[in-house]
């Protein structure tokens, strides 16, 4: 390894940027998207979103699995080859020196280090970090019509199945940027409530506070989970029932919530006001439902009126729903969706 690759391959977390927020949620990124210059060719993929917006909420911990396994700075290109649902790692210009071991020795432990983190962004379609669609080649290096995730982030998301996920270049869609970010939110939150001192009245607060995200997401599975926490005896020890819980309620939202789920929420909530509303209020915030609903407006503008009133005339319960504010309103994040 190079003196360079030394300096710039850190595990550790990078606080310049963040130690004027007191930011407490941590999230894994790929070392180049924070702008060190770790790639092939010495450069870097800086991501402006990530090192701009997302950096006044979230504490980066980067991590570069190429560099850490000793290819150096900079380095020949690598690709992956055979088998796509489980490809090996090769030299682009040297396909016989297969280099998967000594990939897989590089991050081993440092997968086992971050069970801490609240969310991982990696670097799309990298041999090691694109999260999907990255190229395996075949022998005559035409590439398989079948894509595989990089080798780590394969592993990353084996070990850990709830964590969000995401890559760079998909965070430049609205919907999938405000569905990564509420994820993120949720389970820092999850582990703060729930993980930090299980229990079922934990995890019963923190379903309640859910509700009508879950319902945006997936009545279906709003229901099951209710169910699962309402049993009279429960079948697991508290500690299984919080990870069931978590891995449930995190591939229920693991989506982008539709226009037409949100519209069915606005209407739920909606429903607290309707005793306390003149006739010609409560027609003008159903007239802003049915504009969003129609992709008029944006969900932003809905849930500004309606949480308007809310403040006046909802309930404690109502108002302590994270689906008024699953994130810092300044990410501005709903005003694209």
């Amino acid at each position: 390894m190079t003196d360079k690759s030394q300096l710039i391959a850190t595990t550790h977390t990078d606080n310049t940027d963040n130690a004027r927020t007191g930011n407490t949620i941590l999230v894994g990124i790929s070392a180049c998207l924070l702008g060190d210059e770790v790639r092939f060719n010495g450069g870097h993929s800086r991501s402006k979103y990530c090192c701009g917006p997302l950096q006044d909420y979230f504490r980066f911990e980067k991590f570069c699995p190429e560099v850490a396994a000793g290819f150096g700075i900079p380095r020949a290109t690598l690709r992956l080859t055979g088998d796509p649902l489980n490809p090996r790692m090769v030299y682009t210009r040297e396909p016989d020196n297969d280099v998967t071991e000594q990939f897989h020795t590089g991050y081993e432990t440092r997968l086992e280090k971050l069970g801490h983190l609240d969310g991982y962004i990696l670097a799309k379609n990298s041999p090691s970090c694109g999260m999907e669609r990255v190229k395996v080649f075949q022998p005559n290096s035409h590439p398989h019509d079948i894509k595989s995730a990089g080798l780590f982030a394969k592993a990353l998301m084996a070990r850990y199945p709830h964590l969000p996920v995401e890559e760079d270049g998909r965070l430049n869609d609205a919907h999938l940027r405000e569905n990564f970010v509420q994820r993120v939110f949720a389970h820092h939150t999850f582990r703060q409530q729930v993980m930090a001192q299980p229990s079922v009245k934990n995890l019963l607060a923190f379903h309640s506070q859910y509700k009508y995200i879950l319902m945006a997401h997936s009545q279906t599975e709003y229901r099951g989970l209710g169910q699962l926490l309402g049993q009279e005896h429960q079948d697991y020890p508290i500690e299984q029932l919080c990870d069931l819980y978590l891995q449930r309620f995190m591939t229920a939202i693991s989506k982008p919530a539709n226009r037409g789920n949100h519209y069915n929420v606005l209407l739920h909530l909606f429903g607290y006001l309707k005793p306390h509303l003149e006739g010609d209020v409560k027609q003008d915030i159903l007239n802003t439902f049915e504009h969003y609903l129609q992709g008029y407006v944006n969900l932003a503008t809905a849930l500004t009126l309606l949480h308007h009133y809310l403040r006046q005339f909802g309930s404690h319960y109502v108002q302590a729903q994270r689906y008024l504010s699953p994130y810092p309103k300044a990410l501005g994040l709903r005003n694209q969706v």
